[in-house]
């Protein structure tokens, strides 16, 4: 019978050492780590392109960058993994981590099986609610009418009146930290070990209580890495993504004990 995931607890400094262990990786795996820092840019490129007149549609494209992010950088994981196991690593690894992660198990559905993919529809779901909640907050509490980024810097956060833009702050950052807690390991713990959906998120919330000072750290690393890389007009997306990628997965080894956990290649 399989070991339950265990957490450990960690510095407060120990975020720094999982971006230094991720920049040694990313210099490592070269051009193959810094192609998904540039498709991660060209994609959020896109969405800003797509939402540019409008505030919430651009609001809902920063926030769904945010949370889709950690998932199209699976292979960055996985690259990760293989330096640790001291295995190649190149595009047959990128392949096969995207096309056959659960070992030809296809067709299979069951509680192990798609969870990425079910964790994903999780993340979309959650990052959807928080700009409807966000929306509709803004429209009851503003002034004037809002849908357009002019519109949203006037009324919001530079109104002269009242407390909205430190309330819309307040019930985003309150609806984000359950968000970050179930998530900060998830993703390489789904990818590494045989396990549900619901295990890999309780064992990250029990990481995160376990360290929530060092945790609170590392998500504001996250979030100032990830606004710096927009601000560079994306560009420095093309560093961050797969910087953070490598880091996050040394942060999953440092939190979680998993030896009591089958991984995939024992199926």
């Amino acid at each position: 019978m399989s070991k339950p995931p265990t957490p450990r607890t960690v510095s407060i400094t120990q975020p720094l050492i999982w971006l230094a262990r991720g920049g040694r990786d990313l210099w490592r795996c070269g051009w193959i780590s810094y192609l998904h820092g540039l498709l991660m840019a060209a994609f959020g490129a896109v969405m800003l392109l797509l939402a540019s007149d409008q505030a919430w549609l651009l609001a809902g494209a920063f926030s769904g960058f945010l949370l889709v992010a950690p998932i199209l950088v699976t292979s960055v994981y996985a690259m990760s993994r293989a330096l640790e196991r001291r295995e190649p690593v190149g595009w047959p690894l990128v392949l096969k981590t995207w096309l056959n992660w659960q070992h030809g198990d296809f067709i299979k559905w069951g509680d192990e099986h798609w969870n990425l993919l079910r964790f994903g529809v999780l993340l979309a779901t959650a990052g959807t609610t928080w700009v409807v909640l966000s929306a509709v907050l803004i429209q009851l509490m503003a002034t004037a009418p809002i849908s357009t980024p002019t519109d949203f810097l006037e009324q919001v956060v530079l109104a002269p009146r009242g407390f909205l833009l430190e309330t819309w702050l307040f019930i985003g950052g309150i609806l984000a930290a359950p968000i970050f807690a179930f998530t900060v390991i998830t993703i390489p713990l789904l990818l590494d070990r045989r396990i549900t959906v619901a295990q890999a998120m309780t064992a990250s919330w029990q990481v995160v209580a376990a360290n929530p000072v060092a945790l609170a750290f590392w998500g504001a690393l996250i979030l100032s890495l990830t606004l710096l890389g927009f601000g560079l007009a994306l560009l420095g997306l093309v560093v961050v993504v797969p910087w953070l990628g490598h880091a996050s997965w040394h942060a999953y080894r440092d939190l979680v004990d998993v030896s009591g956990l089958p991984g995939w290649e024992s199926h």
